[in-house]
């Protein structure tokens, strides 16, 4: 029997995601809305995992999610110019603390007649 070497556990981080979600039934966007985009931040060891759970917790939540636009951590993002309240750093470290999604903000699409 040979052990496995014992690999340091990645940190979690927090990614700044923005999704992208379609109608469905029971969904609690407005009447009228075509769809949504939800600026989430999630931890993960990486990038993909904080997609992949982001996208099942929306499903369980009763949303259609669409497509996912990743924007990195908050290193990443601050080495990209981007400014970055306090309000936003402390659901960032909240995401962090709780190992979750934290849905920072919804803004509904509406049509344009």
């Amino acid at each position: 029997m040979t052990d496995k070497p014992n690999k340091p556990k990645k940190p979690q981080q927090v990614f700044t995601l923005l999704v992208q979600i379609g109608r469905k039934d029971g969904d609690g966007l407005p009447d009228g809305a075509t769809g949504a985009a939800l600026m989430c931040f999630a931890s993960g060891v990486d990038e993909a995992e904080a997609v992949r759970e982001t996208v099942a917790l929306l499903k369980q939540a009763d949303t259609a999610p669409l497509d996912v636009t990743g924007y990195g951590t908050l290193d990443e993002r601050l080495a990209e110019g981007h400014e970055i309240d306090g309000e936003e750093r402390a659901l960032m470290q909240r995401a962090l603390d709780e190992n979750a999604v934290i849905v920072a903000q919804v803004t509904p699409f509406f049509d344009k007649d």
